[in-house]
């Protein structure tokens, strides 16, 4: 059960870009963001915004064939551990990455990790991304369609003071 949430509606995938730019803004090393949603739902978008802002080597892109990408910063900051969790079997694969041995120094995104990844840290930051139209992934190519995306906190992380610098910084741009 999240300690907090919020659900916000993007027009396309600049916003969803937009609000992981905010996003980063309050994030720091140690933080872990559990992405889930359907295929085309935006997970690998919204992971791009956060590169971006944190000023990580690029590009951001699906890591589903390679698993796992470290991106170092740039700027002296965070680096960027992004992970594809979708063809994993479980805990031992999950286990055999070492994701725990980067977190002190990384923000780690896991796309598909509900449910596999959250014993990784005490706190974790569930980003639950929906399309809004029913089509079926591959019926449209278009990035720019309505889509929500809500961010629940669970544990300590996410309680007070950080979770209000998270609501004003992504309700500043949605």
């Amino acid at each position: 059960m999240p300690s907090q949430s919020l659900t916000l509606a993007t027009a396309g995938a600049e916003d969803t870009r937009d609000v992981a730019r905010a996003l980063a803004g309050v994030l720091r090393p140690g933080d872990l963001l559990v992405l889930d949603g359907a295929l085309g739902a935006g997970k690998t978008t919204f992971t791009q915004g956060l590169g971006e802002a944190l000023g990580v080597r690029g590009p951001v892109a699906s890591p589903t064939f390679v698993i796992a990408r470290v991106h170092p910063s740039l700027v002296g900051g965070s680096e960027l551990v992004h992970v594809d969790a979708y063809r994993l079997q479980g805990g031992f694969e999950i286990d055999d990455l070492d994701l725990d041995a980067d977190m002190d120094r990384a923000v780690t995104v896991v796309e598909w990790g509900r449910d596999r990844v959250e014993h990784l840290a005490d706190s974790h930051l569930l980003v639950q991304l929906d399309r809004s139209v029913s089509e079926a992934p591959g019926e449209t190519d278009s990035l720019d369609e309505e889509r929500s995306i809500t961010l629940a906190g669970h544990g300590p992380r996410w309680a007070g003071q950080a979770w209000d610098e998270l609501v004003n910084a992504v309700r500043s741009v949605a």
